[in-house]
């Protein structure tokens, strides 16, 4: 056995080799593009933690990769864990004003999962779709199984950081729970993360221009219609878990404009949920 095939070094599995870091940045860090900076790091305990922590020192369009994430956190402070290099585990700083109103992040979220969802789909060649505000989804064995999720945080003055978790090769036998999927369970034609990553970067970049020029107008700049397009949530019976213990239950009827859920319920009234979990109670169709 060679040096490098040794266990516990960064080539220890050929089947997950590195990210090549050069390569990256020469096909993403272009002239009056977004993206202004790209780091890998081997091992981090979140990408969120780490590029809000220097948000105020570096410039919109910073994006931070790690080979590994050993405290990742999803929403509601859930811990978000996976073997190293079997992913994407990424974080971007976005500064979205002066033309786009606070109001309007709240897109954000949304935004990214169209954008996430549309670049794997044509670079992994898997058919993907979103649960409602932030899961990605994909079938496996017949089942939507999510393989990946994203976090937006506020960071620093007028910063957003976007953090994206998307499982690529994880077997079976590694998966956190059985709801969990992956690229390579759901058939991907190609798991090689160094093109599933400029994919994800570069229909980011198309997405967030779009939304930006229209003000952060969700509707005018087509980002409300291609979510819903993609959203496996509209049209299901769900069950809405609310702060405060409370839930209601309903078909999931429509996004208003602000990007939250609107639930017709049983006795005749509209719901409008701005946060929570989804829970999905029977299949779409």
């Amino acid at each position: 056995m060679t040096s490098e095939n040794a266990p516990g070094s960064r080539w220890s599995d050929l089947d997950r080799p590195p990210l090549n870091a050069s390569a990256l940045r020469r096909a993403l860090l272009q002239p009056g593009g977004l993206w202004t900076s790209f780091d890998i790091v081997p091992a981090t305990g979140s990408t969120n933690s780490d590029l809000a922590a220097k948000a105020g020192s570096v410039p919109e369009g910073a994006v931070l990769v790690a080979e590994e994430q050993t405290a990742g956190r999803g929403r509601l402070d859930r811990s978000w864990t996976a073997p190293a290099r079997s992913g994407l585990f990424l974080s971007v700083l976005l500064r979205p004003g002066p033309q786009v109103p606070v109001e309007r992040y709240g897109w954000l979220p949304l935004l990214t999962g169209v954008a996430v969802a549309t670049g794997l789909s044509r670079a992994a060649g898997v058919d993907m779709s979103l649960k409602w505000p932030n899961d990605l989804l994909v079938t496996v064995g017949g089942e939507e199984r999510k393989t990946g999720g994203i976090l937006a945080e506020r960071a620093g003055d007028g910063g957003v950081v976007i953090g994206m978790g998307i499982n690529v090769t994880l077997r079976e036998d590694e998966l956190p729970v059985p709801s969990a999927g992956s690229l390579a369970l759901a058939n991907a034609v190609s798991t090689d993360r160094d093109p599933l990553l400029r994919a994800v970067l570069r229909s980011l970049e198309q997405w967030y221009g779009k939304w930006r020029e229209a003000g952060g107008d969700a509707g005018l700049s087509g980002v409300q219609e291609a979510y819903a397009a993609g959203c496996a949530t509209l049209g299901r019976r769900v069950r809405a878990e609310l702060p405060g213990d409370r839930s209601v239950t309903g078909e999931a009827i429509a996004l208003d404009g602000a990007g939250r859920l609107v639930l017709a319920t049983g006795d005749g009234t509209r719901e409008t949920v701005g946060a929570g979990d989804i829970v999905h109670l029977r299949p779409a169709g």
